[in-house]
């Protein structure tokens, strides 16, 4: 299933692909930042930037062209989203406005968050440092989210908890 087949599906306001693909920021967002660490990778890094920047001018989204973003990622009512050069964002994650997936300051090297595959990253929430948040975890809006969790987990709050674990993911 590619990406705008999972937005059609999980968002039930996309009457159709063709829409979804014109005018869905998040969707423009994660190609250009395919095409930005693409060249990141090739070492072309001032170009890199090139592309990032002017994708984040036109959609109001941040993603550092060194950050891994996975497959069907989506960013939904994406403005002022960032994800930093050290991040790494799962399979299947959604990630809604606001969210930041950033450093702490502190750290050298690796210093942004590894998400898990099937994360949802609520409203405004941070996650911040070389932390890993599991499999299908849950972070609710505003969250503040500073240390690592396991699969299957509902962190919400500031600084954020665990509030809900569940042994198995249902639908």
């Amino acid at each position: 299933m590619g990406l705008l087949k999972r937005i059609k599906e999980n968002d039930p306001a996309s009457p159709n692909r063709f829409f979804i693909l014109l005018l869905y920021p998040g969707v423009h967002a994660i190609i250009g930042h395919r095409v930005s660490h693409f060249l990141h990778r090739i070492k072309l890094k001032f170009l890199a930037r090139l592309v990032s920047n002017l994708t984040r001018f036109f959609t109001g989204i941040e993603i550092h062209p060194g950050a891994k973003i996975g497959k069907r990622v989506f960013i939904d009512h994406g403005m002022g989203v960032v994800i930093g050069e050290t991040a790494i964002v799962g399979d299947d994650c959604t990630i809604y406005h606001g969210a930041t997936l950033g450093g702490t300051g502190k750290e050298k090297g690796k210093r942004h968050p590894t998400i898990g595959k099937n994360v949802v990253i609520g409203s405004g929430a941070k996650v911040l440092g070389n932390i890993t948040i599991g499999d299908n975890c849950k972070i609710g809006a505003n969250a503040v989210v500073l240390h690592s969790c396991e699969a299957n987990t509902t962190l919400v709050g500031v600084p954020a908890r665990e509030i809900l674990k569940k042994e198995k993911r249902t639908d």
